[in-house]
């Protein structure tokens, strides 16, 4: 039997119906471009999703990928050493929405109306509609040692994500805010390349299993470092769209899932 919304979130401590809530939260997110909800699942919802996330492990697609920071094609203006060309590597694996039982707690989540409407105060957003496709609504991503996020500016506005389980050491969100300026064409390259070369040290956005975030990263860079232990990364990802009918294109499908269906 699927768990009510109330048995998965603390709606006494998060009362995601209440509007000064929603404004508290919105105004975090815009001055810090993050927002992170410590203990938001509740401690047996948080055991159930992690029990789900461990037996889908298996059917998880893993690939690893070279990618600049701005996840743009190589720039034949500019040298390979230049920070538009320059590539780092991401590694992981991935279930999609199709695997997530429809009885699971992060669905009864994601599909709650409360919820919805508080990430639509949050963000600012006047409409979340879930993907179109059967792949991209609810993902839940697996780093095992050495697998990493590389650096990267977002290609949406903002992220919402679950901590499902943390590993012992490594797999840590270093990000700097507002690192660019996407809207005004403002790339940074000088930027950029001060962090890859080590010149610049990220902040660290501390967050423990059962926490959610908000993230603002289309100007914000950001990055999950290796992990350094056996335990895994699980982290959920739910995934919403300003229109209704939008589906993830197939080449990213394919890229990320390795299948379209």
């Amino acid at each position: 039997m699927a768990l009510t919304l109330d048995q998965i979130v603390d709606l006494t401590q998060f009362p995601l119906g209440d509007a000064s809530f929603g404004a508290r939260c919105k105004k975090t997110l815009d001055r810090d471009g993050a927002l992170v909800l410590s203990n938001f699942i509740r401690p047996d919802a948080l055991e159930e999703m992690r029990r789900e996330s461990a037996a889908g492990q298996d059917q998880a697609y893993f690939c690893a990928q070279d990618h600049s920071v701005y996840l743009t094609p190589p720039n034949p203006d500019f040298p390979a050493t230049h920070a538009a060309n320059r590539q780092v590597v991401s590694s992981k694996g991935c279930i999609c929405d199709d695997v997530i039982d429809q009885a699971s707690p992060l669905r009864t989540l994601y599909d709650a109306p409360e919820f919805r409407s508080f990430v639509m105060q949050t963000t600012g957003e006047a409409a979340l509609h879930p993907y179109a496709d059967t792949l991209s609504s609810i993902n839940i991503h697996y780093a095992g040692r050495g697998q990493e996020l590389g650096w990267h500016f977002d290609n949406s506005s903002f992220a919402i994500t679950l901590l499902i389980q943390k590993p012992d050491a490594g797999s840590r969100f270093e990000y700097i805010k507002d690192l660019r300026d996407s809207g005004a064409g403002d790339m940074n390259y000088e930027g950029v390349r001060a962090l890859l070369d080590g010149d610049t040290q990220p902040d660290v956005l501390n967050m423990d299993p059962g926490a959610l975030v908000l993230f603002r990263g289309r100007n914000s860079v950001h990055r999950v470092s290796p992990n350094e232990s056996d335990t895994t990364r699980m982290l959920a990802v739910l995934a919403y769209n300003a229109e209704p009918g939008v589906e993830l294109s197939e080449s990213a499908r394919m890229t990320f899932y390795g299948r379209l269906s």
